[in-house]
Order: C-alpha cells, then structure tokens, then sequence
C-alpha cells in the first residue's frame, strides 16, 4: 500500500483549499487525506487552552480512525505548524515531511501579541468583516491578485464563513506554540520547505533557516505565488508532493524537485 499523505490546511480556510493539488496527486494514484484541522470544515474544537499540541493529538485520532499509521505530513501555514507539532508528539508517524509557507522558530512578543489581538478582534461582530476585508488579501501573492481575481474573493469568503470562535482559538494556539527547531533538526525524513516569491507573511531568510534545520530537507521557491501555493498553484504544488512521496519511497533525500519552480541553496 502507497504511503498516505495527509494534507493539512491553512487558517483561516478549510480542507476544501486542498481540492486542486489533492486531485493531481489522486490522478498520479496517490493517497491523499484531506482532514478538517479542530474547528475547522466538520471537526469540532477540543477542549482546554488553545494548543496546537491538542490539534496534533486530534489528528493522530483521525489518522488511527482512518488506518492510517505511518504518514507523509504536508502543512501549510497553520497547517505546517500541526504538522510540526505532530513531528515533536508522534515522531514514528512520520515518514516525510512538507512545510508551506511556516517557519520553525516560535512568535517573538510583538507577532504573538498581534495574534492575540486579531483573536480578541474576530470575535466582534461589528469588526469581524472589516478585520477579514483588510488582512485577507495578504494570504495571496500580487500575481495571483491580478490574474485570478476569484481567488481574493473564495478565500474571503471563506474566512468570513469560518466560525470567528474557532479561527480565536487557532490564533491563540499558534502564538503560544513552541520552536520546533530542534524537531526538525532531528527529524531522519526527506523534507522539503515551499516558500512563494510574494509570500508578505513568511519572509525567504525564514524559509531558508527552516530548511536549514532539515537534514534532509531542501528549499523550493515557487515564482508567482504567496502564502497560499496549494489554491495559487495547485498542480507545481502536486509535482512537489509528488516527487516528495517518491523520496520517502526510495529514501532518495536529495533528488531534485521538477515543479517548474526554483530551488535555492540558502
């Protein structure tokens, strides 16, 4: 049986940010799991203090639900800080690693008390849409902006439809979420960081030091593209995961991406 990969999505959207790339690899014949982050899509939030921790643990249920044992593990941004969380709390799960978009180091004071002010903010009717309207447009690249106006508005309106309850929750589990720095400097799994060109969000410098702390992990810079390559580039996105999948199969670490993207040696 191929190993799984679990795609894991982004604050404040929903698995469905996944469709595009999730059916290019299905159409490759891979297996793809697409699951609800907590209080996401269909799944419920847990209870105790916001932790990203709780979401891994979530996950590692759903996983064992699903039979699924051992996994490769995309995030992106949110997502990609669950499945470094999952890497730290459940490391023989995890066969192969993608982080979009997500550095590994932990919020200074000043991003974490931002988080928790949009978390205090959300959940404001009166700001809610003005808050969405104003920080929305940052999760996409200008490219995308320009050349594919639907996609500013589904993501819109995909964070004004997400419950504001559970995106607060979210922000104040990511800010309180710990370095994984020295998670992913242990980790013995082919890995790849995807970085988009226009990302405003995650800067190349903090790409490249979370690629850095990969053994057997590469930078890959997708030209055109923000923080959201899985909805701005679904099918490079799928070449990369891809490829990805076949490293962990063959344990060929350092073969090349061919996803009409640029790797960069940091």
């Amino acid at each position: 049986m191929s190993l799984p990969l679990v795609l894991l999505h982004a604050l404040p959207l929903d698995s469905s940010m996944w469709d595009g790339t999730a059916g290019a690899l299905r159409a490759r014949g891979r297996q793809v799991l697409t699951p609800d982050l907590c209080g996401f899509g269909s799944a419920p939030l847990p209870g105790g203090s916001p932790s990203l921790d709780l979401v891994a643990d979530a996950l590692a249920r759903e996983l064992d639900r699903q039979g699924a044992g051992e996994v490769a593990l995309a995030g992106c941004s949110m997502g990609g800080y669950v499945a470094m969380a999952f890497l730290r709390r459940h490391p023989n799960r995890v066969r192969a690693l993608a982080l979009l978009a997500a550095r590994s180091t932990a919020d200074g004071e000043e991003a974490a008390a931002g988080r928790l002010r949009f978390a205090a903010a959300v959940l404001d009717d009166s700001a809610r849409p003005g808050l969405v309207a104003a920080t929305t447009p940052a999760l996409l690249g200008a490219t995308t902006r320009a050349r594919r106006p639907h996609l500013p508005a589904r993501v819109t309106g995909q964070a004004l439809a997400a419950r504001p309850r559970s995106v607060a929750w979210a922000q104040r589990a990511i800010a309180a979420r710990t370095d994984s720095t020295a998670v992913l400097r242990a980790a013995e799994v082919p890995a790849v960081v995807v970085i988009g060109a226009e990302d405003g969000l995650v800067s190349l410098d903090e790409a490249c030091a979370t690629a850095g702390a990969l053994k057997h992990g590469r930078l890959v810079v997708l030209p055109g593209v923000g923080h959201l390559a899985p909805l701005e580039a679904p099918e490079a996105t799928a070449r990369i995961l891809s490829e990805l999948l076949a490293q962990a199969r063959t344990t060929a670490a350092g073969a090349a991406v061919r996803a009409g993207a640029e790797a960069v040696t940091c």
